[in-house]
């Protein structure tokens, strides 16, 4: 049955008008009054019930699809932990497969970075324009592999700004992707955690990595350094190789 996002109030029996992005996502699946469908509305900076809610198509018109909502089911698919993953940004459309996939994970928030190897460099309204798109991709990622909690995109940072604001790395839950030899495999890292289901602030660099200062900066600030093995992988394929094996 088809899933969308509706970060409003959700009550059973009102009468809704859908967000636009649902409307039109409704209008090309050519559903009708009649047709069924399921919203949730949690997420950041919502106070929502979470789960998920039936609803019922009442209307279609050229411009809006009004709704009315059902019976609520607690429901919830989430991961037992919660991890925060902060990014150099990858070129192209590595970003967006980047935010698709982590989002399918159950990543709970991404942090684009600029850092001194990455390609992307954005600022301004362009920066703006783009977390807006990786957040309805996010959006969408959730609508379809059944998260009922959207990760939040931030706003693009420069990396040093960024890592000595970070108070996770003050206690000991912050972990930092490296290829420097002596460092920890991730499982190890966790296994050995005080706290394995508590949140964790993971940081993945661009292609290229980190450059050596960058990294001495993060661990000079509490990151640890972790490993996924010898096989050097692509930027945004290790970010979500530490994804899986902190979620799933």
């Amino acid at each position: 049955m088809p899933r969308f996002y509706c970060p409003t109030h959700l009550i059973p029996g009102a009468l809704l008008d859908l967000p636009a992005g649902a409307a039109r996502h409704v209008q090309v699946l050519r559903l009708q009054p009649g047709d069924s469908i399921i919203l949730f509305n949690g997420g950041p900076g919502m106070a929502g019930r979470g789960g998920e809610f039936d609803a019922t198509v009442t209307h279609m018109g050229r411009s809006d699809v009004q709704v009315q909502v059902g019976s609520h089911h607690p429901v919830e698919r989430e991961a037992s932990r919660t991890v925060h993953l902060a990014v150099g940004m990858p070129a192209n459309e590595r970003m967006d497969w980047l935010v698709e996939k982590a989002s399918e994970l159950g990543v709970a928030s991404i942090q684009p970075l600029m850092t001194e190897r990455s390609v992307l460099r954005l600022s301004g309204e362009r920066a703006g324009k783009k977390v807006a798109h990786w957040q309805s991709v996010a959006i969408a990622a959730c609508e379809q592999c059944g998260g009922n909690r959207v990760p939040m995109i931030h706003e693009v940072m420069g990396f040093a700004a960024w890592v000595k604001a970070q108070p996770a790395a003050r206690t000991g839950q912050a972990w930092l992707l490296s290829l420097r030899s002596g460092t920890a495999d991730l499982r190890a890292a966790v296994s050995a955690s005080d706290n394995p289901a508590g949140v964790i602030t993971f940081l993945s660099g661009p292609e290229g990595g980190l450059s050596p200062t960058e990294e001495e900066t993060a661990l000079a600030c509490g990151f640890a350094p972790v490993t996924l093995g010898p096989r050097v992988l692509r930027a945004e394929t290790a970010a979500l190789t530490a994804l899986a094996a902190l979620l799933v």
